[in-house]
């Protein structure tokens, strides 16, 4: 798959080589002496035309790569973390790129998104500025099944939702997960039927949501500290 823009590349370059194949240069001077010089057999020059029609029309940065596509991981390698996150149908690679972020970032032991068949996995290894290479990311089309499994594996339910108790307010078990909804319909009725308790972040001013991504990040922050 192809990846594109500076940030993605480099990390992907820094922690990543072994699964670079190819990568593109449309501008002088991006890589650092060291990447160049340890790359060089992978490395083609190309006009930024080329560039253009690789990224499909994206902000490449002069820098793309092709690397090796990415595979998700069994719902059995995540469930026995302390700390999973659970969407709930959302397909917005950008939002589940910024999520992967933020989650990697704060010490979550791995993602696992329900509901959809497939996802623009090259979008979110460049949404995520590489992250998602090194998060846990699986695939179930059932999110009872995935609760079920995590119930059993002895973690606690907490969903996302307006109408829920403070998080700044809130303890959190050791083995926890929460379960986010998408933007439109927030967690589906059949999932929020099996969950232990619901949070919510409280609003300074008179507001109807965040959006999904920086909801995560902030809820993320907060259950990756405030433990019972």
């Amino acid at each position: 798959m192809i990846i594109y823009g500076k940030q993605s590349v480099l990390y992907a370059l820094r922690h990543h080589s072994e699964s670079i194949e190819k990568i593109y240069i449309a501008k002088k001077g991006l890589l650092p002496k060291e990447l160049f010089e340890s790359n060089g057999d992978k490395i083609t020059f190309i006009e930024n035309r080329w560039a253009q029609q690789l990224s499909k029309g994206g902000n490449h940065q002069g820098l793309l790569a092709q690397i090796s596509d990415f595979t998700p991981i069994k719902l059995d390698d995540i469930k026995g973390g302390n700390f999973i996150l659970v969407l709930d149908t959302l397909t917005d690679a950008g939002n589940i790129g910024a999520i992967v972020r933020s989650a990697y970032a704060l010490g979550v032991d791995g993602i696992i998104a329900t509901g959809i068949g497939n996802l623009n996995f090259a979008t979110i290894v460049r949404t995520s500025s590489g992250a998602l290479l090194d998060m846990p990311f699986a695939l179930h089309k059932s999110i009872l099944d995935v609760l079920h499994e995590l119930k059993q594996a002895g973690h606690y339910l907490y969903g996302a939702s307006m109408e829920g108790k403070p998080i700044e307010e809130n303890y959190f078990n050791q083995k926890r997960t929460l379960i986010l909804g998408s933007e439109e319909r927030g967690i589906s009725k059949k999932a929020r039927a099996k969950l232990d308790e619901t949070v919510a972040i409280k609003m300074r001013r008179e507001f109807d949501s965040l959006n999904v991504s920086a909801a995560a990040a902030i809820m993320i922050h907060r259950m990756s500290y405030a433990i019972k």
